[in-house]
């Protein structure tokens, strides 16, 4: 059985869609933030020697049901991105659970 993705639709100020897949949540600093790439649909079309273009952004409750994902500075990206590649963002959850 295939595992449920989780996809994003963009659209960008020319009304282009762009269809995103979340690879990862965090909770960050109070706030909960995505690890996102673009969705590749067939296995085959994907580059191995071209590395994945990783995007973050702050997600942010909207409404009942619904999220907004806005994009966040450079700075904080970088190192949100360290925190994924480090594979220890279940300890800094942990962490920032405490502080609540």
């Amino acid at each position: 059985m295939e595992d449920e993705r989780d996809i994003v639709v963009f659209e960008d100020d020319d009304g282009n869609e762009l269809t995103m897949e979340v690879l990862d949540y965090l909770a960050y600093e109070g706030k909960e933030y995505a690890l996102l790439t673009e969705l590749v649909e067939d296995e085959d079309e994907i580059d191995e020697d071209e590395p994945e273009e990783v995007y973050i952004m702050e997600v942010v409750p909207v409404g009942d049901d619904q999220e907004e994902f806005v994009p966040v500075d450079e700075d904080l990206a970088e190192t949100l991105l360290a925190i994924f590649e480090a594979d220890d963002f279940d300890e800094v959850y942990e962490d920032d659970e405490e502080g609540e």
